[in-house]
């Protein structure tokens, strides 16, 4: 549908849109209050019940590690032990218990309210029956998820944090050290820095957030009558007029956040003053870090450029983080003036882990259908058997990120081209999240290493079972993979490449939601591999000799995990043709 065109064609769209919106809105205020109290028991009980069970766990686990890792020196492992743990692991329950009745109070009031907008796009049958159960059943079952997700979280992945610290040496031979001469002195600027910054950021919130409320308030005004920004498309209608409403939560939020940042920002003076060894650079970043702030609220805000706070300099080096900060926060503010094109991209982060977890289910199939993955295997990667399913856990995804690369390769792309042939992973084009920065760029890093070690077809399947084996040499023998290359100093770089894209993949693992939908993709495959078990089975029954000449690779797995069931068959055929 397209927009009005003209002023009083776009006022009189708006003003027939108000008791539709108000109704709707009404409509979700409802569910919301109704599913708020069993939303909000489900997830601040169940968040709470894994923090104080987990608690005594991670207090242990945490000092075991740091004392047993050797990438700590004994100095080091004294202020961590002594100082900075006990406060981490005090604060940790208040913490995440609060943060828990936070989440469950706004998810089990805005989650109903949301889903009601969305029960009016295009394409909906039966809006109205939409309208009225949409948030119901999805928002409780969301919160379950949400409580799942946390418990893989800290469990999990702190468990593979924690041991992979306690098990790698240190780098280069050289473990970290702490200079105790500089700590007093950086306790007390980190301190000062903390208490000044907090007071006088708190302060410069406070004043400018009403003007980033009225600011708000006439952008989004302005673009609902005129349709534009996110008022252009009429999907997007619902939700930027609720985005109006929710917009002075946005600004208590965005002060909140200032004021929670402020420590840490005025914290970092003692790293200053360790790093420099000076507590004079420690007290001028502290001036500085208010200048920053300044700087940075004002290029969000659209407002004159500069700070009223002086910016001395706090670094030996003529390089400061405050330059940095700068270019950053205009980024930013480009960004945040950027139309609706932006949040287009937010959609794609969702995309991309589903067509990982796809192409996991898809290339798991076709594995185990080669007996490289056994049923066993994945019944283990189902079960959590951490010694035997590594092949499943981290060896599938890692595979399947390396066919990627592998294809990107072989298509001279300039990024990471997906299984489709067709779309393509740029850092032009790439989510605008966190997450992707973290792994985008190491990956095309060995892609481009890939590239350069032109690899020929031998060292790709060499390289595709060390990857999906994890370096297990009995398996590696038994796969399709080719032997290696002859040359020590070839077979090293292939092997230092499969760990370096392991260890990536094995960081994406401990991200929230990567454990629940991967132990999704390896149900379907079960699945997938028991209705193919039960047509072997059921056609080996009849007794036809086509059988014995149609025998697929599938029957290798079978062979593979029920031998005595597979002899008996075989006997059973071998005497009715004898019959």
């Amino acid at each position: 549908m397209e927009p009005p065109s003209g002023f009083w064609a776009s006022l009189w769209h708006f003003i027939l849109f108000l008791p539709f919106f108000i109704g709707l809105l009404i409509l979700g205020f409802i569910k919301g209050i109704i599913m708020l109290p069993v939303i909000f028991i489900i997830m601040s009980v169940g968040i709470s019940v894994i923090i104080l069970g987990l608690w005594p766990v991670h207090c242990y686990y945490t000092y075991y590690c740091i004392w047993r890792t050797e990438q700590f020196g004994p100095s080091l492992k004294m202020i961590l032990c002594i100082f900075v743990l006990p406060v981490i692991l005090l604060l940790w329950p208040l913490v995440g218990i609060a943060a828990g009745l936070l989440a469950g109070a706004a998810y089990g009031l805005l989650a109903p309210m949301f889903a009601t907008f969305q029960a009016v796009e295009e394409g909906k049958i039966d809006k109205f029956h939409h309208c009225i159960c949409d948030g119901i059943w999805s928002s409780l079952q969301g919160s379950f998820t949400i409580v799942r997700d946390f418990l893989d979280v800290c469990y999990y992945s702190y468990f593979s944090i924690m041991t992979d610290l306690q098990n790698q040496g240190p780098q280069e031979g050289k473990y970290y050290e702490i200079r105790l001469v500089y700590v007093p002195l950086a306790l007390v600027a980190g301190i000062c820095g903390a208490v000044i910054d907090l007071v006088v950021i708190s302060s410069i919130a406070v004043c400018k957030s009403p003007y980033m409320l009225v600011k708000g308030w006439h952008r989004l005004f302005h673009d609902c009558i005129g349709r534009e920004g996110p008022f252009l498309e009429t999907i997007c209608v619902p939700f930027a007029g609720l985005a109006i409403l929710l917009w002075p939560l946005s600004v208590i939020a965005a002060v909140l956040g200032s004021v929670v940042s402020s420590i840490f920002l005025g914290g970092y003076a003692a790293a200053v003053v360790y790093q420099e060894g000076s507590f004079w650079f420690g007290l001028c970043y502290v001036v500085a870090s208010l200048s920053i702030y300044d700087d940075y609220s004002n290029d969000i805000l659209g407002m004159p450029e500069g700070s009223c706070f002086p910016r001395p300099r706090y670094r030996k080096s003529s390089f400061q983080a405050s330059s940095l900060s700068k270019q950053n926060s205009s980024k930013n503010a480009s960004s945040c003036r950027s139309p609706i094109n932006a949040s287009i991209l937010e959609l794609k982060p969702m995309e991309l882990s589903e067509a990982l977890f796809d192409e996991c289910q898809r290339r798991g199939e076709i594995l185990a259908s080669k007996g490289i993955i056994t049923v066993a295997d994945v019944e283990d990667a189902k079960n959590n058997n951490k010694d035997a399913s590594r092949a499943i856990a981290i060896g599938l995804p890692a595979y399947c990120i390396f066919q990627a690369l592998l294809r990107s390769t072989k298509a001279n792309s300039t990024g990471i081209l997906l299984s489709d042939g067709v779309t393509e992973i740029t850092s032009s084009n790439r989510p605008r999240d966190k997450f992707f920065d973290l792994f985008l760029t190491p990956l095309l890093i060995v892609k481009e290493q890939m590239r350069a070690d032109d690899l020929s077809e031998a060292e790709e399947e060499y390289l595709g079972g060390l990857i999906l084996t994890g370096g297990d040499t009995a398996r590696l023998e038994n796969s399709s993979a080719r032997s290696g290359p002859e040359s020590e100093l070839r077979r090293a770089e292939l092997d230092a490449l499969a760990r370096r894209l392991q260890g990536i993949t094995k960081s994406i693992s401990r991200f929230p939601t990567f454990r629940r939908r991967f132990e999704s993709s390896i149900s379907n495959i079960l699945e997938e591999l028991a209705k193919k078990r039960d047509l072997s089975i059921d056609s080996s029954s009849n007794g036809s000799e086509t059988v014995l000449r149609s025998r697929g690779l599938f029957e290798k797995i079978v062979t593979t995990s029920f031998p005595d069931r597979e002899a008996e068959r075989d006997v059973e055929i071998g005497q009715t043709g004898r019959s």
